[in-house]
């Protein structure tokens, strides 16, 4: 099942994706998707409505973030070997561990770049959103804690988070650095997330063509490790980390600018579209 919210920032209503692409109202069924719905047992009354008997949504506008309550946002760095080459970064022995502290954006936001910043980045990645209580979970039984799989824009400001000093998280928790969606495919949708395209455009032009193939530390694993240092709750998202192809590592470097047009997709579970847009405060509220 793909799940998503439509409608205006603050006012989303709950959707879901018919066979052929369309967007069906859920909510006569129900009145928000949230992070309780995410649970095997709430996912699993959803999954047995008839999605065909739905409203049709002719023109949903604006899609928001998949769902509300959107807990932890952990992020992996460094967790493709290919791209860990191209910054010339040394391939991590444990999975490297940072939040994104902004408020997460629909897939087609807009995107703002901080005061002052030169160093804006794109980033492609696969999100990881549970559905069960995770702690100290085997690595057999990782992949039963996940609800779904998502698209996440983990937009990266390189200054702040190579160059200013500490950990990496004041370069990723810009207001606007987390565009997620624009659906969750539910887990029982995604056969292998272990074998999934990816790919990133900026103004056209293809810049990032991966595989989740290439992750250093694959999804299960990262669960696993992460739930030995924190509880995992519903709607805690996991960003696995990027291919090669970002902005760092292009020679010389590029990095957005105002009037950029970012496309990312993940082979099943959709795409992005986000406008760059130079530092506005009335766009951030």
């Amino acid at each position: 099942m793909k799940l998503l919210r439509y409608g205006p920032v603050g006012n989303e209503k709950p959707g879901c994706l018919d066979d052929q692409g369309r967007v069906r109202d859920l909510s006569g069924k129900v009145s928000d998707i949230t992070a309780e719905s995410l649970t095997p047992e709430r996912l699993k009354i959803l999954r047995g409505i008839d999605v065909a008997s739905l409203p049709l949504v002719e023109n949903p506008g604006r899609i928001g973030t998949p769902y509300s309550g959107l807990g932890k946002f952990i992020c992996v760095g460094l967790n493709y070997s290919d791209h860990a080459a191209e910054t010339g970064a040394e391939v991590p022995k444990e999975p490297i561990l940072f939040n994104k502290w902004s408020r997460p954006s629909g897939a087609n936001d807009a995107v703002v770049i901080p005061k002052g910043s030169v160093k804006t980045d794109w980033e492609v990645e696969l999100g990881v959103v549970i559905g069960t209580k995770a702690r100290y979970v085997s690595l057999a039984d990782a992949l039963k804690y996940v609800a779904g799989y998502c698209v996440v824009n983990d937009v990266s400001e390189r200054e702040y988070q190579i160059e200013r000093g500490g950990t990496w998280d004041k370069g990723k928790g810009c207001d606007t650095f987390g565009p997620v969606g624009p659906w969750l495919v539910t887990a029982d949708e995604v056969a292998d997330p272990q074998s999934l395209a990816m790919w990133l455009d900026i103004n056209g032009k293809r810049f990032q063509d991966g595989s989740t193939k290439t992750m250093i530390f694959d999804v299960a694993y990262l669960i696993h490790y992460i739930s030995q240092f924190t509880t995992l709750y519903p709607g805690d998202l996991i960003s696995t980390g990027t291919p090669p192809g970002v902005g760092l590592g292009q020679k010389p470097p590029l990095y957005l600018k105002a009037g950029d047009v970012m496309r990312l997709g993940i082979q099943g579970l959709g795409e992005q579209e986000q406008s760059v847009h130079a530092w506005d405060a009335a766009l951030l509220d």
